[in-house]
């Protein structure tokens, strides 16, 4: 079992800095994705953790146990850290069969050849490529070739487990059935697993937690829902989320423990509780609302508190419809699931539960009051 400690990790390429100041805890049978726009030093973060390269300064421990002290330069080596690799390349040995392949570290570890037979025989149906277990890698596809890289992986049941983008040459609808794979794999495994990606939707269904990148620091660890109702910054709010989060210009007044906050929605108060520690603690500021398309309700009926808008654009999708709305100068975005029908120019009302929505100090980005998360 694997718990992983990064101290104030930095990494250099000539004077380029990638890793800046990083400092980050992954717990004992976490599933932690490192999530951001390419370039970001996610994919570095995971080749430092796995001794691919060596950072200029930092400390991190595995189990309490330093495998990287760069002021005293010592860097354990790759083999003695207990951790399997699956990169986006596959590295698979073309003159090995698929079986061949997944066996050849359990091999070198001496099992015997029935529990061999077993777990090569397990990994690969988990990944529905039993079939082809006496094929070569030239006689597969890039994506069996990729899902037998990740059986390679799991077959040797590691307490860490270190996955580079490993779905990104699967087809959409493969791609959904290895997540879940992947998501019970972890559970029943208890295995710790970093998993790098770009792609949110693999980050939000797979995580248990997630560390958001921007240029080479992270701006936010927490949970998928947590991050999704409550981004730390404008730069994630508008990174999470598909369709992305909508936001409004408005005024802020910090004044005896309550927040009141105007924008062309209407007026709301908050109380104290819900303020982030990036608050001001009184005051007035130019503040930013924002609320996901999915908690935006629309109404041909007038109801109280309602804004009238109009009907940009419907965009029905099958399982859910899109409406673009405006208000104002303003435009909106709304989601309903199912198959609903606005006609363009239609005039609707629309109401945002205020409890839902995040208030962002539009000077430093930061969140300064917070949604809440216990509303059915």
């Amino acid at each position: 079992m694997s718990r992983i400690v990064l101290n104030h990790i930095n990494k250099f390429y000539g004077t380029n800095h990638v890793l800046k100041d990083v400092d980050l805890t992954i717990e004992d049978g976490e599933f932690m994705t490192l999530l951001g726009p390419s370039g970001c030093g996610k994919t570095t973060t995971l080749r430092v953790v796995a001794g691919l390269e060596k950072p200029q300064s930092g400390v991190i421990t595995m189990d309490g146990r330093a495998v990287v002290n760069a002021e005293e330069q010592f860097f354990e080596s790759p083999a003695k850290r207990g951790l399997n690799l699956v990169f986006q390349s596959y590295a698979l040995w073309p003159h090995m069969t698929v079986f061949e392949n997944v066996a050849f570290g359990l091999k070198v570890a001496k099992l015997p050849k029935a529990e061999i037979k077993s777990r090569v025989e397990n990994a690969l149906e988990r990944m529905q490529i039993g079939q082809f277990i006496q094929r070569y890698p030239s006689e597969l596809s890039g994506g069996q070739q990729q899902r037998v890289a990740i059986a390679r992986a799991i077959a040797a049941s590691p307490g860490l487990l270190l996955l580079d983008e490993p779905l990104s040459n699967l087809d959409a609808k493969l791609r959904i059935d290895m997540r879940s794979e992947l998501k019970r794999l972890h559970q029943d495994m208890g295995t710790t697993v970093i998993y790098v990606t770009h792609d949110q939707v693999e980050a939000l269904t797979m995580s248990t937690r997630i560390a958001i990148f921007f240029d080479g620091r992270i701006e936010q660890v927490a949970s998928p829902m947590d991050l999704y109702q409550n981004p730390v910054s404008l730069k994630v709010a508008e990174f999470i989320g598909n369709p992305r989060i909508n936001l409004i210009d408005g005024d802020a007044r910090v004044e005896g423990g309550k927040m009141t906050v105007s924008s062309a929605l209407g007026t709301y108060d908050y109380d104290q509780a819900q303020f982030t520690s990036d608050a001001p603690a009184g005051g007035a500021f130019k503040c930013r609302l924002g609320f996901r398309p999915e908690q935006l309700r629309l109404s041909r009926e007038e109801k109280p508190g309602a804004v009238r808008a109009r009907v940009y654009s419907c965009m029905p999708a099958g399982s859910e419809t899109l409406i673009q709305l405006a208000v104002g100068e303003h435009s909106f975005l709304g989601k309903q699931l199912g198959i609903r029908h606005y006609k363009a120019d239609e005039q609707v009302n629309l109401t945002v539960d205020p409890d839902l929505m995040n208030v962002f100090d539009a000077g430093s980005g930061r969140l300064v009051k917070l949604a809440k998360t216990d509303i059915d």
